[in-house]
């Protein structure tokens, strides 16, 4: 299992469509993924139309009330589920401040999650949308991730960020979590024309590459390859309720986060496509047979009853048969054969009677 916190202390940056849409883009190619707000704003809750209110159980209440993490899931979509925010979710660093091990929590609620006898807690993936803060619960984030991955927009401010955010995910690694990682940086709204991108991209990969061989926690990070390019349709997704692999399947922002979940994965575009392919078949069209025809309601009294030939093009419905009730037989003849008398001879058998009477 791959816990990855995506974090970066500047809002705006693409931090929660980057939890959603490659959530999505990993499910589309087999994998179970968990995915976890750790926002008190919810916008990872809300963009799967998640009402994030205190009548459902959240991450608050797995932090505070000691709720089991299995019992705040929610399945959202076909591989994906989703542990909500609430509002309440704000004042659990007030509630938990005389906590001993307080930035631990989550990790022991993970691990008493993947130690319960149900198997349910089975995923290839944990993704963690943290808020854009170093406080209490992003330390919790990465106390309990395996990786770091930081989405930054291509801007020289953004390169200052960064930094400082390194910064805090060494003293993480140092103090609470050896095994700590960054996976990498992925370029987030990103222009391929602009010169500024390209020259905080140089910015970038000079600054990896001169950490590499030191002990720090980025020293064997990257920058993704894939870039993720400004798209209408990954702001619009949101107001649906959807991620970008359902909402617009062909878009550009569907195709860039297919190919990071594929570069996170270490698969090529074909190994991609032949994975989805086995996850998501195609649906078979169910096709109605020429001679069929719909069914017929029922009239009182009178019915039509048709043989409906659907085996083949060409074939033709039997004729109808008209039954009609009769309401003129005699009501002796009715008891008479309730009775298993003849009505042939007009009388009903005397001890049959008798013992019906008495029954």
């Amino acid at each position: 299992m791959r816990v990855i916190a995506l974090m970066n202390q500047k809002g705006g940056v693409g931090k929660t469509t980057t939890t959603v849409n490659l959530g999505a883009a990993l499910a589309e190619y087999g994998k179970r993924v968990c995915l976890m707000d750790l926002d008190p704003q919810a916008h990872l809750t809300i963009n799967y139309g998640v009402d994030p209110t205190p009548e459902i159980n959240s991450l608050y209440n797995v932090l505070v009330d000691e709720t089991p993490l299995l019992d705040a899931l929610l399945g959202i979509d076909k591989g994906i589920s989703l542990v909500p925010s609430s509002i309440d979710l704000a004042a659990a660093e007030i509630e938990l401040v005389s906590v001993l091990g307080r930035e631990m929590l989550l990790k022991k609620r993970l691990e008493a999650a993947i130690a319960d006898a149900s198997g349910e807690f089975d995923y290839d993936f944990v993704l963690l949308d943290c808020p854009p803060s170093l406080g209490l619960l992003t330390l919790n984030g990465l106390a309990m991730a395996s990786e770091v991955l930081i989405p930054m927009q291509p801007h020289f401010l953004a390169l200052q960020g960064v930094a400082k955010l390194l910064e805090t995910v060494h003293l993480v690694s140092k103090r609470m979590n050896p095994q700590l990682k960054v996976a990498g940086i992925v370029l987030t709204l990103y222009d391929a024309q602009a010169k500024l991108s390209a020259e905080v991209l140089t910015e970038l990969n000079d600054f990896i590459e001169a950490s590499k061989g030191k002990n720090m926690p980025w020293s064997g990070a990257r920058v993704f390859e894939t870039k993720i390019r400004r798209n209408i349709k990954l702001a619009e997704s949101p107001g649906h309720g959807e991620h970008i692999i359902k909402y617009d399947p062909a878009s550009n922002g569907a195709a860039d986060y297919r190919a990071l979940a594929r570069e996170i994965l270490g698969i090529s575009a074909d190994e991609g496509k032949a994975l989805a392919e086995q996850t998501n078949p195609a649906p078979v069209a169910v096709v109605a047979a020429a001679g069929a025809k719909p069914k017929r309601s029922r009239k009182p009294k009178t019915s039509k009853v048709a043989d409906e030939k659907t085996s083949a093009p060409d074939a033709k419905p039997a004729p109808a048969v008209e039954l009609t009730v009769n309401r003129d037989i005699d009501p002796k003849t009715l008891a008479a054969a309730r009775v298993g008398t003849s009505t042939e001879s007009g009388s009903a058998t005397p001890q049959a009677v008798g013992e019906s009477d008495a029954a």
